[in-house]
């Protein structure tokens, strides 16, 4: 007969087993060998202060679960009931020295972390000297970008020259977002009536992903963006292009039939084209064909995701505001060409 003893200890194998699949299992979902959105791989001077701080704050943190798991493993291990009748261990309830031990040995602690934490804060709001301005307005789901004194207007892509800072104030034109580039700056919230501000430099050139990370509706998911930092002559000649206006597509081509609809399916009433329309629902598209993504940076830019889209925007991203014109094949063909002239 299976005794009580032999039940115990087969439940206890099983609970071990149990913590160890599942310290195995998050250990493998830890491990990514390519991890575009990782804070731990700092490019710019803001994301490397945030990093000076994360690295010894974890260690502490790390060090205090240690010693408080330890502890409680041996005190469940030590004082299990037997079910011997075993004495009760011995209360310390009223032991002023360990009452008082362990409630300095804590505020001691979040002191040690506050005062960096404090710094660090104080540090990442200061304004940069010679700053790029940029307003980041945030829509459901995409990302607008306006640089006042440069003229130009895009989105998705924010493009900033290496070493020298954007100056970006964020506006909310919904529901709240909240606007983050790991690899160049901490998590800043665009809310809706009020203007945030935050900084963010490029140390290296690349290009760097990010994501709003406050949930705002059902493509929250979707609402992707790219930051791209430039030698500083790449980024003066992709100013110098945003400022064109748009090409004129050749006479008696698709794209001219494009441009038509364009007018006639009511995209000119949401879309900027410079020359063409002055729409202010969706991005401006003026240059839509510089950019290497569109839909919030959710599709690469290429003419078969644009022809999947014309056909059905809500369809392949949930609760878009662009909405389903019900165009024929013929109309999606003649609307890429045109979209495609847009340089």
């Amino acid at each position: 007969m299976r005794t009580g003893r032999w039940l115990r200890a087969q439940t206890a194998r099983r609970v071990r087993l149990g913590a160890l699949a599942a310290l195995a299992a998050l250990a493998v979902a830890a491990c990514a060998p390519n991890a575009p959105q990782t804070t731990l791989d700092p490019k710019g001077p803001n994301a490397q202060t945030i990093s000076n701080l994360i690295d010894p704050v974890f260690w502490v943190a790390g060090i205090v679960f240690v010693l408080v798991e330890g502890m409680a493993i041996i005190f469940v291990i030590k004082y299990r009931d037997r079910g011997d009748n075993s004495p009760e261990p011995v209360q310390i309830h009223g032991n002023s020295r360990l009452e008082v031990g362990w409630t300095l040995i804590p505020a001691a602690i979040l002191v040690a972390v506050a005062i960096p934490t404090i710094a660090t804060i104080f540090k990442l709001s200061n304004k940069p000297a010679n700053p790029i301005n940029v307003t980041v307005t945030a829509h459901q789901w995409w990302w607008e970008y306006n640089y006042p004194d440069l003229g130009v207007v895009t989105a998705n892509e924010l493009h900033m020259p290496v070493n020298q800072p954007l100056e970006i104030k964020l506006v909310g034109a919904d529901v709240i977002h909240s606007f983050w580039v790991p690899a160049l700056a901490g998590k800043t919230d665009v809310v809706p009536g009020q203007n945030n501000h935050m900084s963010m430099t490029g140390s290296t050139p690349g290009t760097f992903l990010g994501q709003c990370t406050e949930f705002c509706g059902l493509s929250h998911a979707n609402m992707r963006l790219k930051a791209f930092v430039q030698s500083p002559d790449e980024f003066k000649a992709w100013v110098e292009g945003q400022r064109l206006a748009a090409t004129a597509p050749p006479g008696g081509s698709p794209a001219e039939a494009g441009l038509a609809l364009f007018a006639a399916k009511g995209c000119s009433g949401c879309h900027t084209v410079e020359g063409v329309s002055a729409g202010k629902v969706g991005p401006n598209l003026t240059h839509l064909q510089t950019r290497t993504s569109f839909a919030g940076s959710m599709f690469p830019m290429n003419p078969d995701k644009l022809s999947a889209w014309l056909q059905n925007p809500p369809g392949v991203k949930p609760g878009s505001k662009m909405p389903n014109l019900n165009l024929s094949g013929d109309e999606i063909s003649k609307l890429v060409a045109y979209l495609e002239t847009l340089k």
